[in-house]
C-alpha cells in the first residue's frame, strides 16, 4: 500500500480544511493510501514535516493551506535525493499555484477528488539565495504587501484584504534603482517592480504571466519600469486582461536564470512570503518536482 502524508495549516483559509479533515482522511484511504497528517504550528514547520515525510519514504506529501504553506513543502524536499510526489489541497487566500496546476479553489472534497483522479507530471521550480519557490519571486514595495497583510484580516475577509492593503500602499510606492542581468541581457534603472514566475498566475491575476509553462525550464520575466501614479494604475487595469506586456513600462521576456542587484534595500518575495533582501540569482530547476496536477492540466501540458 502507497503512503500518504498530509500536511495542513490549521488557520489557512478560514479554518475551511481542519472541518473536512475525516472526510480527506477517509477518501485518500479509498484510493490506497495509508495516510496521516501533520497540522503546522509554527512558521517553518512544513519544512521540517516534508523532510521528514521524505526521509521516511511516504509516496505522496499533500500541502493542504495556501501559497505560503506549499513553498515551505518544496523547500522541505528540493535539496533531497528522494522527493516525493507533491499535491496541493488549495485552502489559502490566493491560490496562485493550485489555480495554475488545474486545482479547485476553496472546495476541499472536490480537490481532493481532481487530485485522486489528476496525473503526476514533472515541473519547474525556481531557486535563489538558496531559497526554493514554485509560483513566483519579486521585489518592489507593493510585491511586499502579500505578507504585511496580517492573518486575522485575511481569516475575514479573504483576497479583498490584498486589494484594501494595495490602495493603502499605492500613495507611498517609490522606484527603486536595480540592475537586472538575464540570460546575456541587461537592464539598468528604475522599476516599481520585478517578477521571476514560473505560472501564470500571480496575485490573483491569471494573465500576468501569459506565456508560462510550467516545464520548460524557462521563467517569464516581467520589469515594471518607473511610473507615476496613473501610469502604474493603468498598466495594473491592463495586467487583468494580459494586455499590459506590451505597454512601453513593462519588459517581459524568457529566461533561464536572472540576477539582480539593487542600489536601494529591496526585499524578496518568494510565493506570498517574506524571502529576505535583495540582491539574489535566480536559477530555473528544470522538471525538478512531481507534482499531480488535473488530468485537463495534464492533456494541455502535453499540447
Amino acid at each position: 500500500m502507497k503512503r500518504a502524508r498530509i500536511i495542513y495549516n490549521p488557520t489557512s483559509g478560514r479554518e475551511l480544511f481542519k472541518k473536512h479533515l475525516p472526510e480527506v482522511l477517509q477518501k485518500f484511504e479509498q484510493a490506497g493510501y495509508e495516510t496521516s497528517c501533520h497540522a503546522t504550528t509554527c512558521e517553518g514547520d512544513a519544512i521540517e514535516a516534508a523532510k521528514i515525510a521524505a526521509e521516511r519514504n511516504f509516496d505522496l506529501i499533500v500541502a493542504a493551506g495556501g501559497d505560503g504553506t506549499i513553498n515551505e513543502v518544496i523547500n522541505g524536499i528540493a535539496n533531497l535525493d528522494y522527493r516525493p510526489q507533491i499535491a496541493v489541497i488549495p485552502v489559502g487566500t490566493t491560490n496562485d499555484f493550485a489555480r495554475a496546476i488545474g486545482i479547485p479553489l476553496n472546495n476541499v472534497l472536490q480537490a481532493v477528488e481532481v487530485i485522486l483522479n489528476g496525473e503526476t507530471k514533472k515541473i519547474d521550480i525556481g531557486k535563489v539565495n538558496d531559497h526554493y519557490f514554485i509560483n513566483i519571486a519579486g521585489g518592489g514595495r507593493l510585491t511586499e504587501l502579500t505578507y504585511e497583510v496580517p492573518s486575522k484580516l485575511k481569516t475575514v475577509v479573504g483576497q479583498l484584504a490584498y486589494y484594501l492593503k494595495g490602495m493603502e500602499m499605492l500613495p507611498s510606492i517609490r522606484p527603486a534603482e536595480v540592475e537586472i542581468e538575464y540570460d546575456g541581457k541587461l537592464f539598468q534603472g528604475e522599476i516599481m517592480l520585478f517578477l521571476v514566475s514560473l505560472t501564470n498566475s500571480v496575485g490573483g491575476f491569471e494573465k500576468l504571466a501569459p506565456d508560462s509553462k510550467l516545464n520548460d525550464g524557462m521563467f517569464d520575466l516581467l520589469i515594471l519600469k518607473k511610473a507615476n501614479l496613473a501610469e502604474f494604475i493603468r498598466v495594473a487595469s491592463l495586467a487583468l486582461r494580459g494586455e499590459h506586456i506590451n505597454d512601453e513600462h513593462v519588459i517581459y521576456t524568457k529566461a533561464n536564470r536572472v540576477k539582480v542587484s539593487n542600489k536601494d534595500k529591496m526585499q524578496l518575495n518568494l510565493d506570498g512570503e517574506y524571502g529576505g533582501m535583495l540582491p539574489g540569482e535566480f536559477v530555473n530547476m528544470y522538471q525538478h518536482i512531481d507534482i499531480v496536477v488535473s488530468s485537463d492540466k495534464a492533456r494541455q501540458m502535453e499540447e
